[in-house]
This record gives structure tokens, sequence and C-alpha cells, in this order.
């Protein structure tokens, strides 16, 4: 399969973007929006696109051109403001979609924020603005006619990943390292069991691939 990074130069998508690399069942295509990222990844032997989630939809589609997969982990970042977030987590979400379906790229892996779908339990959350622009993200992709699955994982980490998670449509709060997240992304990618699904995903004691299975 011919995947799409969007996000790429992420912590989660350059996790993606070494992982896809090594598959032997997938190629990888990484989008960043500067110039400096894209030869840091052409000089690693990535093929390599400049892409502007603040741009058109039409940009976007070339980017996701000959691709036969979306992953968005794209995000505005913790040090911006809700107008960023709108902008990236809520809009450029929505036009790669838009995007992906111009160009025929069914399948889309989103990459979410824990219990996004339950608006209860970030009712009075300190990022309520990027909740509720990832709650809306998923409800669009939802209502798309893309083959989608929404991963929502918990508080993020940098440790090494164990290989073992849970993952259900609801789950108690808990974290997840990046790399982690990053495997289970990959794993759903031809794991049918996750196709037009969302689920929370936390570390667990169940291997990735039959964690995705029984989604």
């Amino acid at each position: 399969m011919k995947v799409l990074v969007i996000g790429a130069n992420g912590q989660i998508g350059k996790h993606l973007v070494r992982l896809l690399q090594d598959s032997d069942e997938h190629t990888v295509k990484a989008m960043v929006r500067k110039e400096e990222q894209l030869e840091a990844l052409k000089e690693s032997g990535v093929d390599t696109v400049l892409g502007n989630l603040e741009g058109s939809v039409d940009e976007i589609a070339e980017a996701v051109k000959g691709s036969d997969a979306v992953i968005f982990t794209a995000g505005s970042g913790g040090s911006t403001g809700p107008d960023k977030t709108l902008l990236i987590d809520l809009d450029g979400a929505v036009k790669s979609m838009e995007a992906a379906e111009k160009e025929g790229a069914d399948r889309f892996v989103i990459v979410s924020a824990f219990q996004a779908h339950n608006r209860d339990s970030w009712a009075d959350s300190p990022i309520k603005p990027y909740m509720v622009a990832k709650h809306y993200a998923d409800k669009m992709l939802e209502a798309s006619k893309l083959n989608y699955t929404i991963v929502r994982p918990g508080g993020l980490l940098n440790d090494p990943g164990t290989d073992k998670v849970a993952a259900a449509e609801n789950l108690e709060r808990g974290s997840i390292p990046r790399e982690d997240v990053a495997k289970v992304v990959i794993a759903s990618l031809t794991e049918e069991n996750t196709y037009r699904k969302g689920f929370d995903l936390i570390s667990g004691d169940t291997p990735i691939t039959d964690a995705v299975k029984n989604i």
C-alpha cells in the first residue's frame, strides 16, 4: 500500500515514516511544510513532498496523488492558540479528507485524541478548543465516503514502545508511547476489523496485532 503521512515531521509522524520505510508491505511518502524538513527526509531516502494544511484542497491533493492511503497525524502544537487549532486540527484535517476523496485514496487513518467522541469527558478541559477540533474532524471523517479508522491515544510518552496496548471504544484514561501509537496506526491500515471504526488507545497487556483484530 502506498501511504502518505501528513504531519511527517511530528513526533508520531517520525515514527510512522521510519516504520513504513522499513516495511515490506507498504511504501511511504512524507508530507511536510518546510523546505528544510523536506531536504532532511530526502537525505534519509524518503519520498517527500511539500504541503501546507492552510493551503487549498487542490494543493493537498497534489501531495496525495498516487497514494492508496493517508495517515493524518498533523497538529498545530501546544504552543499555538485556538486559531491555529481550528485551521490545522480541524480545517486542515477536513481538507485532507477532501483531497483523499478527490485522488481516490480510499483508506484514511487519523490520529485523534483520547475520548474525543465523548463531549462529557472534556467539558471542563483546559484544552477544550483542541478537543472540539478533534471531535468535529472525526465527525466529518465518519460522514465521508472514506474507509476510515480513528485512533484516539491517551497521554503521549516518548518512552520506547512495548508492543502491547489496550484498544476499545471507551477506556479509562491512561498513557502510551508514541512509538506504539505509530505501530497501531500501521497495523490498522490493512486490518479490516478497524475499518470505519474509532477507538481509544493506551498501553496494556495485549500484543498490537491481537488488539487491532479485536476492536
